[in-house]
C-alpha cells in the first residue's frame, strides 16, 4: 500500500465519521421533538378534559341538557396548563370554549442539539385537543 492510498483512506474515514455525526444529530433532534410533541399533546388533552368538567349544573338539573359554562371551562383549562410540570417545550396556549366543547391549542419549540453546531434553528410544534361534555350512560 502506498502513501497515496493511505491518505485517501483517511479522507474516506473522515467523511464517514462526519456523516455518522450528522445522522446521530438528526436522530437525537427528531427523538427530542417527538418526545416534546407527546408531552405537549398530553398536556393539551388534560387541559381540555379539565375544561370539559365545567358543566352548567343548574341547566342540567332543570332540563337534563349537558352544556358548559364557557368562562369557567376556559379558566379550568388554563389552570390545568399552569399546574402541569412538563412545560419545557411549551411557549403558549390558546383556549376557547363554547357551550358544546373546549379546545386547547398548545404551541411549542424544541431547539436543535447536535445539529445546533450547523444551524441555530428549532422545531416548531403545535398540538390541539378538543373535549366535549356528555352524560354518563
Amino acid at each position: 500500500m502506498s502513501t497515496r492510498d493511505e491518505g485517501s483512506v483517511t479522507l474516506w474515514l473522515l467523511g464517514v465519521s462526519i456523516m455518522l455525526i450528522a445522522l446521530g444529530g438528526i436522530s437525537v433532534d427528531l427523538w427530542r421533538s417527538f418526545s416534546a410533541r407527546r408531552a405537549l399533546a398530553a398536556g393539551a388533552d388534560a387541559a381540555a378534559l379539565a375544561g370539559a368538567s365545567a358543566i352548567d349544573e343548574d341547566r342540567y338539573r332543570g332540563s337534563g341538557i349537558v352544556v358548559l359554562l364557557p368562562s369557567v371551562a376556559e379558566r379550568r383549562a388554563r389552570d390545568s396548563l399552569a399546574a402541569q410540570r412538563d412545560q419545557a417545550a411549551r411557549r403558549d396556549a390558546d383556549v376557547t370554549a363554547t357551550e358544546q366543547s373546549v379546545t386547547v391549542v398548545v404551541h411549542g419549540r424544541v431547539g436543535f442539539t447536535l445539529l445546533g453546531i450547523l444551524s441555530q434553528g428549532s422545531f416548531e410544534l403545535e398540538v390541539a385537543a378538543t373535549a366535549v361534555p356528555r352524560r354518563s350512560p
